[in-house]
């Protein structure tokens, strides 16, 4: 049986980058999830395509001879998306955008107002948590979505467009504020905090970084879907929360919130734009868009 459209392409990019972990952030998933991909690939076509080491990974012949097979498939697949994307286009000049919270309301604004100078494209843009707009994009409802921390993208094409790090703030008269230790994450994991709802990229980090300290979050003093309702409740008194850094900057510098050091945790995420498709973008407003955000 033929493999599929995405493994061929993750093992010709294993080919032309050298490793697995590299092949898979080329897919927009993790070195884990490439790995077990490749072995599924393997036992479906009943061939070794990966000689494996711990300084690399090289193809074996059997590999090199379906990358070489394959890369007209490929590059014709690319192709018929490109096509299909110009029919839709023809349909259509409305570019349908969806957004994680913090990209929507700190990067995307700018990035559209810079889209609508060039030319002239209607947008829609709605705002979800990360989960919800790979669903989107997944389903078709939009041509491009933009999500941050480690959501599963596999099956979608992805690329960096950002980085950005999560602050724990506190309302100036909370415990937490007036410490000069930094908060350790056996802290943290016994004390609820205010937060976003599950399946927001934010939130993933957070337990994902604690999870790495042998930590878990416990279960959240109150819930909010929206960066500007969780700086809201924090600062009429509310527990400390995780917000991007960006979101929380104007309060900060204001004096209504205090940034509280953590330490131990690596509380940094990537902003991605993920799409259908090759590992090109469709050319047209997508392109465009991604060519403004730096992509």
């Amino acid at each position: 049986m033929l493999p599929d459209l995405p493994s061929l392409r993750l093992l010709a990019d294993l080919a032309r980058l050298g490793s697995i972990g590299a092949a898979g952030r080329a897919a927009g998933i993790s070195q884990q999830s490439a790995s077990e991909r490749l072995r599924a690939m393997e036992t479906q076509v009943g061939l070794v395509l990966v000689q494996r080491a711990h300084r690399g990974s090289a193809l074996t012949q059997a590999g090199k001879l379906l990358v070489e097979w394959s890369a007209d498939l490929l590059e014709r697949a690319d192709e018929i998306d490109n096509a299909l994307h110009t029919l839709r286009a023809g349909r259509s000049d409305e570019l349908h955008v969806h957004a994680s919270m913090t990209t929507a309301e700190y990067l995307l604004p700018r990035w559209l107002v810079r889209l609508r100078q060039q030319q002239r494209v209607a947008v829609s843009l709605r705002a979800a948590n990360s989960e919800e707009v790979v669903a989107a994009v997944r389903h078709g409802e939009a041509d491009l979505g933009f999500v941050e921390g480690p959501v599963d993208t596999s099956g979608l094409s992805a690329t960096r467009v950002g980085v950005d790090e999560l602050a724990l703030v506190a309302a100036p008269d909370d415990r937490w504020a007036r410490r000069r230790a930094a908060i350790s994450p056996r802290e943290l994991a016994t004390r609820p905090l205010t937060c976003r709802e599950q399946g927001s990229g934010t939130r993933a980090v957070v337990e994902s970084a604690l999870a790495a300290a042998g930590e878990r979050l416990a279960d959240p003093d109150v819930e909010f879907a929206t960066n500007s309702a969780i700086l809201a409740a924090v600062r009429a008194g509310g527990s400390p929360a995780f917000v991007s850094g960006r979101a929380a900057q104007a309060d900060v510098d204001l004096g209504t919130l205090v940034r509280v050091p953590v330490a131990e945790l690596d509380l940094s995420r990537e902003f991605r734009a993920v799409w259908v498709g090759g590992a090109h973008p469709p050319a047209g407003p997508v392109r465009d868009l991604l060519g403004i955000a730096g992509a």
